[in-house]
């Protein structure tokens, strides 16, 4: 079984793109969905987001803009959440590719925002980033409800540059091109790969 990495920054066009290969019948892990599984109402991180972060859990239900405010421009609270999500992400990770494997299946994808620098790329055996010009991913961006500049540029210190995640690439998909363009780019890569 293939597993593909799917990654970009923000804005780019990922989550449609996943959405394309789930169309094609191509099992994905969304790591942000198990996130928001995880964080849930009395979700399996929920106790330990509590006793890490006092006063961001209430009734078993997480107050996200509490934990925001937490951690947002504080990097060793940020490390802190991190912490706590990876291990419970991965072991979701793991059941997920366990039961692809189960089934069969040729190929997997990996939906991860940050493949790279979390080295998550190393399980991978190939990967797509999905990309668009620096103008068109801000003017996405910014056109998101309660994004600001400041936000943005924040969110993009933390994430690698687009243009050494395209250097990393196996495949690149350029949503800017339209949908049909990025449709077909998805084909073709399931194709190769369910062919090798």
């Amino acid at each position: 079984m293939i597993i593909l990495g799917l990654t970009g920054s923000i804005g780019m066009g990922k989550s449609v793109t996943a959405d394309m290969f789930r169309a094609l019948g191509v099992p994905v892990h969304d790591s942000d969905a198990v996130v928001h599984r995880l964080q849930a109402k009395d979700g399996k991180a929920i106790p330990a987001i509590a006793a890490a972060f006092p006063g961001t859990v209430e009734d078993g239900a997480l107050d996200r803009q509490a934990l925001g405010a937490a951690v947002f421009g504080n990097e060793s609270a940020l490390q802190r959440l991190q912490g706590i999500m990876f291990p419970l992400i991965m072991e979701d990770r793991r059941d997920f590719i366990e039961e692809a494997t189960l089934k069969g299946q040729k190929l997997v994808v990996l939906d991860v925002p940050l493949l790279f620098e979390t080295g998550g790329d190393k399980a991978c055996d190939k990967v797509v980033v999905v990309t668009a010009p620096a103008d068109v991913q801000r003017q996405r961006v910014l056109a998101r409800p309660g994004m600001t500049p400041e936000r943005f540029e924040k969110v993009l210190a933390h994430q690698m540059p687009d243009a050494e995640k395209r250097r990393l690439a196996d495949f690149l998909i350029d949503t800017s091109l339209g949908m049909a363009h990025a449709e077909a780019e998805v084909r073709k890569i399931v194709e190769r790969l369910t062919a090798e």
